[in-house]
């Protein structure tokens, strides 16, 4: 059976490094982008089954690269969980969890996140994609 391709898009270098690991010890293909235009260029050439987006992000922020892929036949099929630490920063920037919630991502989950949860929540967005 072929690996599931995961593409992880954020900026923090240790939290990608981690999930990287940790889903990687779970049988899945990460390739890793650190920022939502390098993002978008990995799609392409990595043709990844489910993207994990985090929302803060210099050049472009998840909610622009979600809505981009998202209007994009060629991939709104692929799902995209949106991670972020915008319910703890809330008061600091300009996003909003309604922001999040508009999008058309398919899962939304607050950083920081349990491991086990986001494999959870990996899991099953592949398994009904």
């Amino acid at each position: 059976m072929e690996k599931k391709k995961i593409l992880l898009v954020d900026d923090d270098a240790d939290f990608t490094e981690a999930v990287k690991l940790l889903l990687e010890s779970r049988s899945y293909d990460v390739t890793v982008a650190n920022d939502g235009k390098e993002g978008l260029k990995k799609v392409q050439t990595e043709g990844p089954n489910l993207i994990i987006l985090d929302v803060m992000m210099p050049e472009m922020d998840g909610y622009q690269v979600c809505a981009k892929l998202k209007a994009d036949p060629k991939y709104r099929q692929i799902p995209i969980l949106l991670l972020t630490a915008v319910g703890e920063a809330i008061t600091t920037t300009s996003y909003t969890k309604e922001m999040g919630m508009k999008t058309e991502a398919d899962d939304y989950i607050p950083k920081p996140v349990e491991p086990v949860v986001l494999v959870e929540r990996v899991e099953n967005i592949l398994r009904i994609s």
